[in-house]
């Protein structure tokens, strides 16, 4: 793995140099757009709408824009920022692990110690778990702020980055507002039920059916002949054009994220503003599919089943 942050853990006089990893990766198979006619490759260029001109990514800059004008940021601006330049996560409090909703937590990331004593990192670790505490963090990255929960897995301390308050919905249906009456029996009925599905969870039991038959049916049309030579359809792509579909991803978020409503900001916790990058995992992902199917006894796909 390579890290993609370095920085320190500061909680009173403690510090606790840390480097950053991604804890996940998208197993999803990746696929391109193509014309289904001839299976040629499908680009798309960054055309200006005032000029016409095709600019390259480096000349590219981010803009607000309020309906009546428009603010254009360079990456100078952006970076000028004081909460940019930090390389802290800065511990706010400690709190019972269970009042941290499982709805904010947003993605994981993996802490090593940076430094040629562990002894901070491992005292913070036992400490996070002998008190059954979280700690709730603020911190700078790719130029967005975050909150997040430091927590322990296994031998390793865990970021997860928190959504902020305001970016939570409310459930507001007002089909939860009519009375109901639920009898004794039903209430019994229902809790044999759960009882009869109980088990310990492993996720390592389950299986992602969808990904598993498309790779089935990728190979099925390879062993038939039913494919065309890459080369020739889409030409040999150099890593410089596969950093421009990276980048194209990018601009299409950015696009995207631009004509979202604007969230409304509260106090330090206000952070409306999205960051392309912050999901940059996730560029080159063929659009979300819909889910076959499936009947309750096949819920639950074990392995090699």
């Amino acid at each position: 793995m390579r890290a993609i942050w370095k920085g320190a853990i500061a909680f009173g006089l403690v510090n606790v140099p840390v480097k950053v990893y991604a804890a996940t990766e998208d197993h999803d198979v990746s696929l391109h757009q193509v014309h289904g006619k001839d299976g040629g490759r499908i680009r798309y260029q960054r055309r200006c709408e005032i000029c016409g001109e095709v600019v390259e990514y480096k000349d590219i800059a981010k803009a607000y824009d309020d309906g009546e004008q428009t603010v254009v940021l360079s990456d100078e601006d952006l970076a000028s920022l004081p909460v940019e330049k930090s390389r802290e996560i800065d511990v706010v409090e400690f709190v019972p692990s269970e009042q941290v909703d499982p709805i904010l937590f947003d993605r994981t990331y993996y802490l090593e110690p940076d430094s040629k004593s562990t002894k901070s990192y491992v005292l913070l670790r036992r400490t996070l778990e002998d008190t059954d505490r979280t700690a709730i963090v603020q911190f700078s990255l790719r130029q967005k702020s975050r909150l997040g929960a430091l927590r322990v897995r296994g031998d390793v301390l865990t970021l997860q980055t928190l959504l902020w308050e305001d970016e939570v919905r409310e459930a507001a249906f007002q089909s939860l507002d009519e009375k109901v009456r639920i009898s004794a029996k039903e209430l019994e009925m229902s809790s044999a039920l759960v009882d009869s599905f109980s088990s310990d969870f492993d996720p390592s039991e389950f299986t992602d059916d969808y990904q598993e038959q498309l790779k089935t049916l990728i190979d099925a049309k390879l062993e038939q002949g039913d494919s065309l030579d890459t080369g020739e359809t889409f030409g040999e792509e150099s890593e410089d054009e596969g950093g421009k579909v990276l980048d194209l991803m990018e601009a299409l978020r950015r696009s995207v994220e631009k004509n979202r409503d604007k969230k409304t900001g509260k106090g330090t916790k206000s952070d409306s503003t999205k960051s392309a990058s912050n999901k940059s995992d996730g560029a080159g992902k063929a659009p979300a599919k819909a889910k076959s199917p499936t009947t309750k006894s096949s819920a639950k796909t074990r392995k090699g089943a």
